[in-house]
Order: structure tokens, then C-alpha cells, then sequence
């Protein structure tokens, strides 16, 4: 068996999922160098060597992989920020290690207003209507009070803010859910505004997907459609998060969605990508260079943005689900000859379980919240052994956790996913949450509707209506 070298610049459950695709290789014998943001329970059993850089420095990965690349075939980066950064520049530059994932000035998501600049330029039909508000651009606050009430005017204040550098989605406001009058939504602008460009944007209603696809410089190979639940907690309340789960039907389809979506997704991510590869090469955008979120409307799909990344928690819908040996695929990006990805004709559901510290729960449900459960131990043994029972139709991906002196504990981000997979979204659902339910410790919550039947149907119908409405 061929003994392959991987690089993986890691954080969350993501990476969790992409050292895990490599572990099930029966092809190669992997042998995976893990750069991780924490001591990652999961990653660290599974690592050749695993180090923790707490701020993934570029500088300081490309000097770990720069001694190992006599060990090391190719590299993998998974978290937005090191993409962002320059990491393949600077890997590719100094140890010629093949990195998979979009160059410094492909990383997309670096700049929200370049995006929409983007859009508009190869596929306007997709794009809302936005307006960006520049620093200096406005001689006081009065004028530029004025400028933003006059657009607001035009798009009767039903707006998304959003800044223009990434801030995690922190930084976005939604007119009716973050504020409800003029001035409030001025005082969330104020508080983005300066620390640069402020895009405010037409508030789009519909069905939200997540499109992602897999590039190997020449062209793009679509992976399964999927559905994010941003919002905290049950029945879409709470602020937004990362994602507090997601799902995928057995088919590539989302159950709102036609074929005819689908296409018309991939008609106008093909324009973006062709854009791109105008401005240079197409091979700096191999990859997953477009992890896009769509919302189909009553008068066709708008973008809302896209993320140059795999999307967490979607990727790890889609994962578990390859046919295909996961290196196997990987060097097909690298050498450009990538022309087709199967996934299994599997449902999947991801649901996170997350702190108290997140997402506002502490403050939501202070009743909830035991102070001596916070500090304690995370106990993934009873889920292990359940995965472990079901034939991997359970996994159980550790993210934002921490291995010290042999036990686990959870920080302050998402703390573990679990996927469930069976032939329908609702067993899948049930495995995922049957897996939620048997970790233990940390004060750990998580939401429980997650791809329920009830939402995927009020999904359903809301399209419906939207399009009769505009029929």
C-alpha cells in the first residue's frame, strides 16, 4: 500500500471530517501532519505529528510543513483565516508543497464588497441590490445619516449590514431581526463603519441553500446540495452563528428545490468561475472555491455571499457520503484532471452541540445553564460506542474542543457534530440526534429541530407560494 503525506491546517469539525475522509482511505496508507488551532482529541489519535499554532500564523505553518516536506505529498486547509492570509502562496513558494485550496487573492470571502463587485460583473441577474458606504467618502455623520436614510428610502428599509471584512458573521445586521427602526440600524452601520466599508443590501426572502463545488483549476465538479440552520436555536430564533446543523436528501436535491434550480446554481457559479479565470490562472482556484449560499425567491435565485472554503457544518454532510478514495481525489486537483466526485445516494444531518457561551445561550436561557456543569469534562465515549454499534452510520466529529492531561474539554466555539446517515432525512435526523444525546458534560446544548420534518415541509410551501405569488 502507497504511504501518502498530508498537510492539514486545521479547526473545528471540518477538519475533523477531512483528517477522517484520509484515515478511511483503503487505497494509501496516510500519514497526516496536523497543524491545529487546538489539541483536538479526534485529530491528535489520528496525526503522524500534530502541533497547535493558537493563531494559525501562516509564517508559522510553512515553517513546520517547510521541515517535514520530504514526508509530506500535498496539504489541505480547511478554516477561512489562513486561506485568507496566503497560505497556499507562501507553502507553495517556500517548500513546493501543493496546497488545496484558493490563493491569497482568490480567498473571496476577504472582502464582502469585492464580492458584490464580482457578482454584478458575471452574473448580475443574482445580485441584490446593495450600496457600499466607504470611509471618507462623507464629510460628517449628518451626510452620511442622510445617504444611508435616502437608500433605505428606495429599498423600504428591508436592508441586510454587513461589513466588509469577514467578522465571523458577527458583524451582519437584518432589518426586523436585529433592529426595527432607522436608528438602531444606524447605530449597528456606525459600529462596522469604522472599521472600513459598509455594504447595506436589499433584505432578500426565500429558501436558502448551500452550493458547494470541488475545482481542479480547470473546471467545476458539483457537490450535493445542502441546507444550513444559521440561527441559535429552535424554530429559527436566537442570533446567527457558524451553523448549528445542516442536512442533504439522498438525491443532490434539497426537497424545495427542481432540477431546474440546480442548474440554473450551477449556470451562474460556471459565470463567476469564468470571471475569475480571466484575471489569472484558474488553477490558483483549486480547491473548494465556492461554498455559495443561494436563496431561491419568487423571481429566481439571488447570492447572499460565498466563502472560498469547504462550508462547516456542509461539508461534513458530504464527506462520509464519497465513493471515491479521498486522496485519490485530491491528487486529481492538484494534477487538473478531476472530472467526477460520487457520493453515496445517502441522507445525511449534521447537528452541533455548542457551549453556553455560545450563541447567546446563557442569556436566553439563564434557567438552562448550571455554572458547575460549564467547567466540566466532555464524555464522547457513549457516542464513540454507539458509532461504533451502528456501522458508522453515526460519526461523531470533535471541533472546537481540547485534549488536557486525557480528558476533553469544550471552548468557546461549536464543540462536537454528530452526523447521522440513513436513507431518509428523518433517520438520519434521528441518528444524529440519538448520537447528540449521548454527550455528556460542559453544559453542552444544541438545537433539536434540526432538518425536522415540520421545517423541511414549511420550506416547501413557502417557495411554493412565493412563486405562485409572482406567477
Amino acid at each position: 500500500m502507497e504511504k501518502v503525506g498530508i498537510l492539514v491546517v486545521s479547526y473545528g469539525a471540518r477538519a475533523s471530517a477531512i483528517v477522517d475522509a484520509y484515515s478511511r482511505s483503503l487505497k494509501y496508507r496516510t500519514e497526516i501532519y496536523i497543524v491545529d488551532k487546538l489539541k483536538n482529541p479526534f485529530n491528535a489519535k489520528r496525526a503522524a505529528e500534530h502541533i497547535v499554532i493558537p493563531d494559525l500564523d501562516v509564517t508559522k505553518i510553512c515553517r513546520f510543513a517547510a521541515k517535514r516536506k520530504a514526508n509530506i505529498d500535498f496539504g489541505i486547509v480547511g478554516p477561512e483565516k489562513p486561506i485568507i492570509f496566503g497560505i497556499r502562496d507562501l507553502v507553495e513558494k517556500e517548500t513546493n508543497i501543493p496546497i488545496i485550496c484558493p490563493t491569497k487573492r482568490y480567498a473571496l470571502e476577504a472582502s464582502k464588497v469585492a464580492q458584490r463587485q464580482l457578482f454584478e460583473d458575471a452574473a448580475s441577474v443574482a445580485n441584490p441590490r446593495f450600496k457600499v458606504f466607504k470611509p471618507n467618502d462623507y464629510k460628517n455623520k449628518t451626510i452620511l445619516k442622510k445617504a444611508v436614510y435616502t437608500w433605505l428610502s428606495k429599498l423600504g428599509n428591508q436592508v441586510v449590514v454587513k461589513p466588509d471584512r469577514p467578522a465571523a458573521g458577527k458583524g451582519v445586521g437584518v432589518w426586523g431581526d436585529h433592529f426595527k427602526t432607522r436608528q438602531q440600524l444606524f447605530n449597528h452601520f456606525l459600529a462596522n463603519y469604522k472599521h472600513g466599508s459598509v455594504l447595506v443590501e436589499e433584505k432578500i426572502e426565500g429558501e436558502e441553500s448551500s452550493f458547494q463545488a470541488l475545482c481542479d483549476g480547470k473546471s467545476l465538479i458539483v457537490l450535493p446540495e445542502t441546507r444550513d440552520y444559521k440561527r441559535a436555536f429552535d424554530n429559527d430564533k436566537g442570533p446567527n452563528t457558524g451553523g448549528m446543523g445542516s442536512y442533504k436528501d439522498k438525491t443532490d436535491l434539497l426537497p424545495f428545490m427542481s432540477i431546474e434550480d440546480r442548474e440554473k446554481e450551477t449556470e451562474i457559479v460556471n459565470k463567476i468561475f469564468t470571471n475569475l479565470k480571466k484575471r489569472g490562472s484558474g488553477n490558483e482556484l483549486r480547491g473548494i472555491p465556492f461554498y455559495v449560499a443561494f436563496m431561491h425567491t419568487g423571481k429566481g435565485l439571488k447570492i447572499l455571499e460565498t466563502n472560498s472554503r469547504p462550508g462547516d457544518p456542509e461539508i461534513l454532510n458530504i464527506l462520509p457520503l464519497l465513493k471515491d478514495d479521498f486522496v485519490d481525489i485530491c491528487f486529481k486537483m492538484i494534477e487538473g484532471n478531476l472530472t467526477r466526485v460520487q457520493v453515496e445516494r445517502k441522507a445525511s444531518v449534521v447537528t452541533y452541540k455548542a457551549p453556553p457561551s455560545y450563541g447567546g445561550y446563557i442569556s436566553a436561557f439563564p434557567d438552562r445553564v448550571k455554572r458547575e456543569d460549564i467547567s466540566t469534562p466532555v464524555n464522547l465515549n457513549e457516542a464513540y460506542n454507539l458509532q461504533r454499534e451502528s456501522g458508522d452510520t453515526i460519526r461523531v466529529y470533535p471541533a472546537s474542543m481540547e485534549l488536557r492531561d486525557r480528558k476533553i474539554f469544550a471552548h468557546t466555539s461549536r464543540s462536537v457534530a454528530v452526523v447521522g446517515i440513513a436513507e431518509t432525512i428523518e433517520d438520519a435526523r434521528n441518528l444524529s440526534l440519538k448520537g447528540i444525546r449521548n454527550i455528556e458534560g460542559g453544559g453542552l446544548w444544541n438545537r433539536n429541530d434540526i432538518a425536522s420534518s415540520k421545517h423541511i415541509q414549511a420550506s416547501i410551501e413557502h417557495i411554493e407560494k412565493l412563486r405562485n405569488s409572482s406567477a
